[in-house]
């Protein structure tokens, strides 16, 4: 071997080295990122669930009585929430 070779192949060799060092960089950053999204997409289905509920409770209370029909509709969503509280735990 040269000594052009030998310089050729230390620089490389740095080279692949430096390489090897971004990717691992790049793919501890991407996975970061992928975890945030993974809980702004779970909060996004809890305001959905949300959204959805207080629909419900609002089609549910048509007609005579419709304020007691309200009341009646809010306590089982929050009796319902306090109980997905508990399982969560």
């Amino acid at each position: 071997m040269t000594t052009t070779d030998q310089t050729l192949i230390i620089i490389l060799s740095v080279l692949l080295s430096v390489f090897f060092l971004l990717c691992i960089a790049v793919m501890i950053m991407v996975i970061k990122i992928l975890s945030g999204v993974r809980q702004v997409v779970a909060k996004a289905e809890e305001v959905v669930d949300s959204v959805e509920s207080a629909a419900e409770v609002f089609k549910d209370t048509s007609g005579r009585l419709a304020f007691f029909k309200l009341m009646r509709n809010i306590m089982k969503m929050v009796q319902g929430k306090q109980e997905k509280r508990g399982r969560k735990k």
